[in-house]
């Protein structure tokens, strides 16, 4: 069965990095667009970065961008997201997407899903 498993989530001090890394498993991913949402805490769920499934676009909220860094290795069906230059206001659960189709900012398009993966960035 189909399953990805986000990993690297944690606690970090404002100014801090962390890097999530999600890795799928039950079929091979190559062709696939890859997505990070993320949740927090009273909020709906929002685009924070994707990339295409050949890396050859990426895409990145304006919350993020110049911050967040999504990078992907087909041949271990990973994906992964730098986060750099950490606020409060990324304390979220981040969840990673995957979809054939397009490489699109709306969580509906997607059709396989992580359980999530919490990060909080402490003052």
């Amino acid at each position: 069965q189909v399953q990805l498993v986000e990993s690297g989530g944690g606690l970090v001090q404002a100014g801090g990095s962390l890097r999530l890394s999600c890795a799928a498993s039950g079929r091979s991913f190559v062709g696939y667009h890859w997505a990070w949402f993320r949740q927090a805490p009273g909020k709906e769920r929002e685009f924070a970065a994707g990339i295409s499934w050949n890396g050859g676009r990426r895409l990145y909220a304006d919350s993020v961008k110049g911050r967040f860094t999504v990078s992907r290795d087909n041949a271990k069906n990973t994906v992964n997201l730098q986060m750099n230059s950490l606020t409060p206001d990324d304390t979220a659960i981040y969840y990673c997407a995957a979809d054939a189709r397009i490489l699109t900012t709306t969580r509906t398009d997607y059709m396989y899903w992580g359980q999530g993966t919490q990060v909080t960035v402490s003052s």
